[in-house]
């Protein structure tokens, strides 16, 4: 076979070990986001001493009245009238 067949062929499969390695990773990381972001919603739950059950029917009456709108950082909600 070629030489230059076989180094490309080698590094090739070098290669696929290292994206095998790096998708693993990957897959540690996300884990390790989401259980961070889990830890921070429960944080956050605990803090205003809200009850799991407190929580569940908040979370299914903003699924029912549909997305609110989100204020950035020193704006003020709309008067109303």
């Amino acid at each position: 076979m070629n030489p230059k067949i076989t180094k490309l062929l080698a590094e090739k499969e070098k290669n696929s070990e290292k994206i095998a390695k790096l998708s693993a990773r990957n897959e540690e990381i996300d884990s390790q986001v989401t259980e961070l972001e889990n830890l921070d919603i429960v944080g956050m739950v605990r803090r205003v001493g809200m009850t799991p059950d407190q929580l569940a029917a908040l979370m299914e009456a903003a699924r029912q009245s549909g997305p609110l709108p989100v204020l950035s950082a020193g704006e003020e909600e709309p008067e109303h009238e």
